[in-house]
């Protein structure tokens, strides 16, 4: 199981090029741990169940992602034909090879069958997260109004349907040339995430500078990230980080060719076009959506209220006095000291489990 430690290629396969050209990939395999965050508006008690979640979420990629990375590595050489497949032509997952090369063999068609059970809850999980996302953007006047249709279950009838239609593009991996679109797909949507959780950290930095322009405390919020403000910086400059790094091989490959236009919007297609599709929007909006037309809101100008839960409106609503404000994170403060060790280590189970 070890012998690959003593594997005779370097550290990094291909050198700088070939490190700086996995972060999409990498992008790609974290995405859905925002999920979290989006199903946060449909939970009936978020100041519970979001910090559990949050931290299931922090669990399960150090167990499932870092750990299993680990031991696939350990397992399948450097050299193995899985690294040099490409789109279609990878079609066995290396946990599926670590297996073979292990000599075990009933055990690949199982974890065959598991892959195919999460790639269903992977699907479910895209549709969740895709239709709720488009029609609160239709909601809000950025998208098609018709796209914001809820049935009387609840249920976004008009986008599930639209982002079925879309799903039918993975029949494409089929065909003869099923890789190199397999590789547009991924750029495209591998890129994107780096904007997505850049956003995020950019959004989470916006609104602690409006809360606290608003006169607000850190005391009043049931929830706060781990790692605060520094942590979304440094979530923000590593996203900044990779989509330079995937510019620099979008220009200089491995393997070439170099300063192919071709193969830099295969690499970068969805930087260019998430550019286009924001200065089509800042555009529009300047025109119909002027409310949505400033480039940049001030702190003491953004809208921390609009969409507040009832509960939280009792803490740091606008009309609420500075007595009751107190009274309430006394209360806060009052349910945290109650939390024995005993119940914080039962916690941290639940959420490994």
């Amino acid at each position: 199981m070890f012998e690959n430690r003593h594997d005779p290629n370097p550290a990094f396969l291909n050198g700088f090029q070939g490190f700086c050209s996995v972060f999409v990939t990498a992008a790609f395999a974290y995405t859905g741990t925002e999920l979290t965050g989006l199903a946060a508006a449909e939970t009936i008690d978020p100041k519970k169940e979001i910090p559990r979640a949050s931290k299931q979420v922090a669990w399960r990629i150090g167990i499932f992602y870092v750990v299993n990375l680990l031991l696939v590595g350990l397992i399948v050489p450097a050299d193995s034909p899985l690294y040099s497949g490409e789109g279609s032509e990878s079609r066995r997952s290396p946990f599926v090879i670590a297996i073979q090369l292990a000599g075990i063999k009933v055990l690949p068609s199982i974890f065959n069958a598991v892959i195919l059970i999460a790639v269903m809850s992977v699907a479910n999980s895209c549709t969740f997260g895709s239709t709720r996302t488009l029609q609160a953007l239709a909601a809000n006047g950025m998208f098609p109004k018709v796209m914001a249709y809820i049935d009387k279950k609840g249920r976004p009838i008009p986008v599930v349907i639209l982002q079925l239609l879309f799903g039918l593009l993975a029949f494409i991996n089929l065909a003869e040339n099923g890789g190199t679109v397999f590789d547009w797909l991924l750029s495209l949507s591998g890129l994107t995430i780096l904007f997505v959780y850049g956003g995020i950290a950019l959004a989470h930095i916006r609104f602690r500078k409006a809360w606290a322009a608003h006169g607000h405390t850190l005391d009043e919020l049931p929830y706060k990230a781990s790692f605060g403000v520094w942590g979304s910086w440094v979530c923000f400059i590593i996203c900044a980080l990779a989509l330079i790094a995937q510019f620099y091989v979008a220009l200089y490959p491995v393997g070439g060719p170099n300063l192919d236009a071709s193969t830099f919007f295969q690499l970068y297609l969805a930087g260019p076009l998430l550019i286009f599709l924001y200065a089509i929007w800042k555009v529009y909006s300047w025109f119909f959506e002027h409310e949505h037309s400033p480039l940049f809101i001030r702190s003491k100008d953004i809208d921390i209220y609009t969409g507040m839960r009832e509960q939280q409106q009792h803490i740091s609503g606008p009309g609420v006095s500075a007595e009751q404000r107190r009274a309430a994170i006394a209360e806060i403060q009052e349910e945290t000291e109650k939390k024995s060790v005993g119940t914080y280590i039962k916690d941290a189970i639940r959420s490994i489990i």
